[in-house]
């Protein structure tokens, strides 16, 4: 294969994988603007969706309708550990940051150990829908793959309409701004935070579901959306949407690029490198707002 489509097909792995990194990040991107949460156990939320999808999908016979069974059942359940979550756990921390990460930590462990336990430690394929490959003219690629990005700009659109337009999303955005001037409105705030933490659990389970057709359930799998999410968030600028999404698009990208043309671990190197220097000439991140 020639320099011109092997960097074509590189592009198209990027792109896939910048849509799944995007929902991931978002989910992370969001808890911590509304929260100022950092959840360390956003990965394993994102393990478990994938985990939950191959067992709900082993339970139906037919593929497509077990992968959408599957993709029906599984972010809700993920979501609603999610809720429980904070409302045993971290709203009795009163959110400290310090306390808080130290909780997820250890939650991040009891749901990757459940998930070793429960559903052993191999590799578990789930099938795709469908298997539709469409033909370029120097090679085939797999349509289910264009599905997930075309499923994820779906899904970040209805995000972005339900945090600009809806009433909760305003409500989101306003316990964001200041979390006691919300309350003093009203606003029912431990609320919000739950909602927010199950929301973004959700969006994490929701990518994987997509990928798990292309990458397999794994119990060890949250480790790298875990890192890239973070690497996302800090580059974009923490709790900021937009700034989430075009970060995501560049790191997927890069990371799809040079993993097809160089060692898998340049990218990891290049992404780092990039956070670095992010924090040291840019703290706030490329559309985040510096501290007052």
């Amino acid at each position: 294969m020639g320099t011109g489509p092997l960097l074509l097909l590189a592009t198209l792995e990027g792109t896939v994988m910048a849509a799944v990194l995007a929902l991931a990040a978002v989910g992370l991107s969001l808890t911590f603007g509304v929260m100022r949460v950092v959840n360390v156990a956003h990965g394993e939320f994102y393990m478990m969706g994938a985990v939950l999808a191959w067992a709900v999908a082993q339970a139906v016979p037919s593929a497509p309708l077990g992968f959408v069974a599957a993709l029906l059942i599984a972010p809700p359940l993920v979501a609603a550990l999610a809720w429980v979550t904070d409302t045993t756990l971290l709203k009795r921390l009163n959110y400290d940051p310090e306390s808080t990460i130290v909780a997820t930590i250890g939650l991040s462990y009891l749901l990757q150990q459940g998930a070793l336990s429960f559903f052993g430690p191999d590799a578990r394929p789930v099938a795709a829908p469908f298997s539709l490959r469409l033909q370029f003219p120097w090679f085939g690629y797999s349509g289910y793959k264009l599905f997930v990005v075309l499923a994820a700009l779906l899904v970040l659109g209805a995000v972005w309409l339900f945090l600009r337009r809806s009433k909760a999303g305003l409500v989101m955005r306003a316990t964001q701004v200041d979390r006691n001037t919300a309350r003093a409105f009203g606003i029912n705030v431990d609320r919000v935070y739950a909602g927010t933490f199950a929301l973004g659990a959700g969006l994490a389970a929701l990518a994987a579901v997509l990928v798990v057709p292309i990458s397999q359930a794994h119990y060890l799998m949250g480790h790298d959306p875990l890192l890239l999410s973070f690497i996302v968030v800090i580059i974009g600028g923490l709790g900021s949407l937009r700034g989430t999404l075009i970060a995501a698009l560049i790191i997927g990208l890069a990371d799809g690029i040079l993993s097809m043309l160089y060692p898998p671990t340049l990218a990891k190197i290049v992404a780092t490198l990039v956070v670095a220097l992010v924090l040291v000439f840019r703290p706030q991140g490329l559309f985040g707002a510096p501290a007052r």
